[in-house]
């Protein structure tokens, strides 16, 4: 009776200069700048525009039929006409148009990290805060999209702004910052919360009041005294004033400051918070 006696094969040796043949010769690339990250995640925020289109509707024609609703409906019963009502109500829209978009950061936030896609950005050797910051970028331009397409609606139906085209923008420019300060509190819940439709809930449950209790549709003094108090300290309400009188050619210094000032608070507060939840394992 024959034994067969089996030997396990060696591995064979690699020869250092099989390795480094193997290996990329060419310098590795420098990290990109945080410039230049937070551009490159804010293009690929507006790609998805590209590829999802109806992304487009919540900065074109909600804008269109809140203007056109608010005007026609409203305008003869508390101004006596459209084209009158429209001259004070334009302002309030354009606020409550592109404040009520911002919570698409916290809901675009939401998305990526319940697909994994956010994690993959934590793992990359960029500056942390590009991804928060490019989209933020990309929603600069969907609110800038927004407000146009508000403005050139109310031209087209008689608004008439006596602070011409440097009033409109700077109106536009002020809605732009606080609604960029905005938006770290929409990315904060975000991080926290499970959906995104839960983020909508969220935000919507805190942007109905704001926007409503507020004098973009009615003068305040028409209202009752515990509402006037409300509205008064309201910041839509400090952003709506400005606004119309940037627009209309005058400057209410004290509703700019006070807009200011909550612009401030709200990025002072949530930015850190958000960077925070960013950090953290979820």
């Amino acid at each position: 009776m024959s034994t067969t006696t089996t030997t396990a094969a060696e591995p064979a040796v690699v020869s250092e200069s099989t390795l480094r043949a193997a290996l990329s010769t060419r310098v590795r690339p420098s990290a990109p700048s945080a410039l230049a990250a937070s551009v490159a995640f804010g293009w690929r925020a507006m790609l998805k525009i590209k590829h999802v289109p109806m992304q487009l509707f919540d900065v074109t024609m909600f804008p269109i039929m809140f203007t056109l609703l608010f005007t026609y409906l409203f305008g003869g019963a508390l101004a006596g006409s459209p084209r009158v009502y429209i001259q004070d109500l334009l302002p309030g829209i354009l606020v409550m148009t592109v404040v009520m978009i911002t919570m698409y950061t916290g809901m675009a936030l939401n998305t990526d990290i319940s697909k994994g896609v956010f994690d993959r950005f934590r793992s990359l050797p960029i500056w942390r805060p590009a991804v928060l910051v490019g989209m933020m970028l990309a929603d600069a331009a969907r609110y800038t999209m927004a407000a146009l397409v508000v403005t050139a609606l109310g031209v087209i139906i008689g608004f008439r702004p006596d602070g011409g085209v440097m009033g409109v923008a700077a109106a536009i420019g002020l809605l732009l910052v606080f609604s960029s300060c905005l938006s770290w509190v929409w990315s904060a819940i975000g991080m926290k919360m499970q959906t995104p439709e839960t983020v909508m809930q969220m935000s919507m449950t805190v942007l109905f009041p704001l926007t409503f209790a507020s004098n973009v549709f009615v003068d305040p003094s028409t209202m009752p005294g515990w509402l006037q108090t409300i509205v008064d300290v309201n910041p839509i309400s400090h952003l709506t004033t400005a606004s119309r009188e940037l627009m209309h050619g005058t400057m209410d210094s004290s509703a700019i400051l006070y807009v200011l000032l909550w612009s401030a608070g709200l990025v002072a507060v949530f930015a850190p918070l958000t960077m925070r939840l960013y950090h953290a394992e979820r």
